[in-house]
């Protein structure tokens, strides 16, 4: 059997289909184009099997005209759900945190272990951090409405990522030094992290992205959690042990 033909099969019966299949970066094989293509045989398949409606997890300012490729990638992904004539839902998360992200818990584990941290650029940018949680009820929420939807899922506070750094630095109780340092060092610095942990840390788009201020929404925020009190409740277990980009999503 034709692997999209036991996709249909597996997806039969299915009333809602919520996808969160994406990219975070290219590698090997894995590019933002494949991912596109997946997304439509996916769809494609849904079709086949009759599902009601997708909901489409993408991201937040995701535009065919951004300069980022993977904010491009999303839009185009978004385009094929449009497309495909079933009812749907497109939710666009700004930067989601919790239990199990990489993230803030990347962030607390660099400020629990080394001794200096560099705050890319000037740290003014904004990030708008958005629950686990908050997310998954924005989008059963959506997957439950009969009308095409699309809407951002966005906590309630803003902080400047130089903020958010030392947020979480005074959560794990840190003694680390935090200095800024210009787009290039900082990225330098990341590479030569990411090498002796076998892992990719930041790449140069995604500096850029959160530089250009892109993980906050224009929308009114939807999810109530608040960063600041999710990392009190957790500052004895967030960032206690590193997650690797690499072994979760790119391994096998």
């Amino acid at each position: 059997m034709a692997f999209d033909d036991a996709l249909v099969n597996t997806l039969r019966w299915t009333d809602t289909l919520y996808n969160t299949y994406g990219v975070r970066f290219e590698r090997g094989q894995q590019t933002f184009a494949r991912a596109v293509e997946n997304t439509r045989r996916l769809v494609d398949a849904a079709q086949r099997a009759g599902v009601r409606r997708i909901v489409h997890v993408s991201v937040a300012n995701s535009s065919l005209d951004s300069p980022f490729p993977y904010f491009r990638g999303n839009a185009q992904t978004e385009d094929v759900v449009r497309g495909s004539g079933l009812s749907y839902a497109i939710v666009r998360p700004t930067l989601v945190y919790g239990s199990d992200d990489v993230l803030a818990n990347d962030i607390a584990w660099g400020l629990r272990h080394v001794p200096l941290f560099l705050v890319p650029g000037d740290g003014s940018y904004q990030v708008q951090p958005v629950s686990d949680r908050d997310t998954a009820t924005i989008c059963v929420d959506a997957g439950r409405e009969q009308a095409n939807l699309e809407l951002d899922a966005a906590g309630p506070v803003r902080w400047t990522f130089d903020e958010l750094v030392r947020l979480i630095a005074g959560a794990v109780g840190s003694r680390g030094w935090i200095t800024r340092a210009p787009m290039p060092l900082a990225l330098g610095a990341a590479r030569l992290a990411g090498w002796a942990l076998r892992d990719v840390l930041v790449t140069r788009d995604e500096l850029a992205a959160l530089a250009a201020g892109l993980p906050v929404s224009t929308e009114e925020p939807r999810g109530p959690d608040r960063f600041d009190e999710w990392l009190a409740e957790n500052r004895n277990r967030v960032g206690r042990r590193y997650t690797s980009e690499l072994a979760r999503n790119f391994s096998g």
